[in-house]
């Protein structure tokens, strides 16, 4: 009957462990808010990391070596009543590389647009089908579903679709309320405008390139580096998309792209073996397209 009993508690803790797809960090700056109540944003802090790492987000199963790794940088920056706040929100993931112990940046995206309503140790509660009325679940929901989105599209050609339509769902439900960073009226830089391009056919374009560059590129690395070095190379020139187009000085999934990939690009060709693709017409292009980051293309000579 012990045995039995022990054999229980491991299968449920087995589930338990192995359900939730996230290790995720989450920091709350409150530096910027004079005569803080020190207490609300730790317990702020702990909901949040709390809500994050034990919902269960998709119907996929998560292993240990396998869960998101992620981080959530909140800096208040105004509290515009007795509980409610203006912030911004730095998300970022990462994933591992296969038969390496490299992790590869996947989404790194700033959110200086972010209100929301919290008080003491209230219960956090996410519908993806219904906005929550404090905007908190529902914007930390909104990049939960963007970073499942991201990692699948790197792991399948657009793998990450369903989560898409959930973010496409999520950004919808907030659309009547009256928190900032919803509107499509406020610029292109808003959370609905980004999900309307990445789900968009020329988002699509920059979505393949995501698979190319991490599954068939990255991944392959430990099998043949000149080979995955020409296939990232090859899939990075397909970015020539938005050049024709003329379609990138405010697209704002480029930008995000290239936040989380511009150093690792340079990375992979300022080192080891020579590609041999045609690394010039790259840095060109690379030039071109996304020019604030020319001293890291500069650099690319293998």
């Amino acid at each position: 009957m012990k045995y039995k009993l022990i054999i229980a508690l491991l299968f449920f803790v087995s589930k338990f462990t192995f359900a939730q797809e996230f290790i995720a960090d989450v920091k709350v700056d409150y530096s910027q808010v004079q005569n803080s109540n020190t207490s609300t944003y730790q317990a702020l802090e702990k909901s949040l990391k709390d809500f994050i790492n034990t919902t269960k987000w998709s119907d996929k199963t998560y292993k240990i070596h396998e869960k998101i790794e992620a981080a959530f940088n909140i800096i208040i920056t105004e509290k515009t009543g007795s509980n409610k706040y203006r912030a911004t929100l730095l998300v970022q993931s990462r994933r591992p590389v296969y038969n390496s112990t490299y992790y590869t940046p996947i989404l790194n995206i700033n959110d200086t647009n972010f209100e929301f309503e919290y008080t003491d140790f209230q219960q956090l509660i996410f519908n993806e089908r219904k906005f929550s009325g404090t905007n908190l679940t529902d914007v930390i929901g909104y990049y939960i579903y963007l970073i499942l989105g991201y990692d699948a599209d790197s792991f399948a050609k657009e793998g990450g679709t369903k989560y898409f339509k959930t973010v496409e769902q999520i950004a919808a439900n907030a659309q009547s309320s009256n928190f900032s960073g919803w509107s499509t009226q406020q610029g292109s830089r808003n959370r609905s405008s980004l999900i309307k391009e990445i789900l968009s056919p020329s988002g699509r374009i920059l979505r393949n390139v995501s698979y190319e560059y991490n599954f068939k590129g990255l991944d392959q690395m430990y099998q043949n580096e000149i080979e995955a070095k020409n296939t990232i190379g090859e899939a990075l020139l397909k970015l020539d998309y938005y050049a024709r187009n003329n379609d990138y000085t405010q697209n704002y999934p480029l930008d995000i792209f290239f936040a989380a990939k511009k150093n690792e690009i340079s990375q992979i060709f300022s080192g080891g073996l020579n590609s041999t693709f045609g690394l010039n017409k790259l840095k060109e292009l690379l030039g071109k397209i996304s020019p604030n980051n020319d001293n890291l293309w500069k650099k690319m000579n293998k």
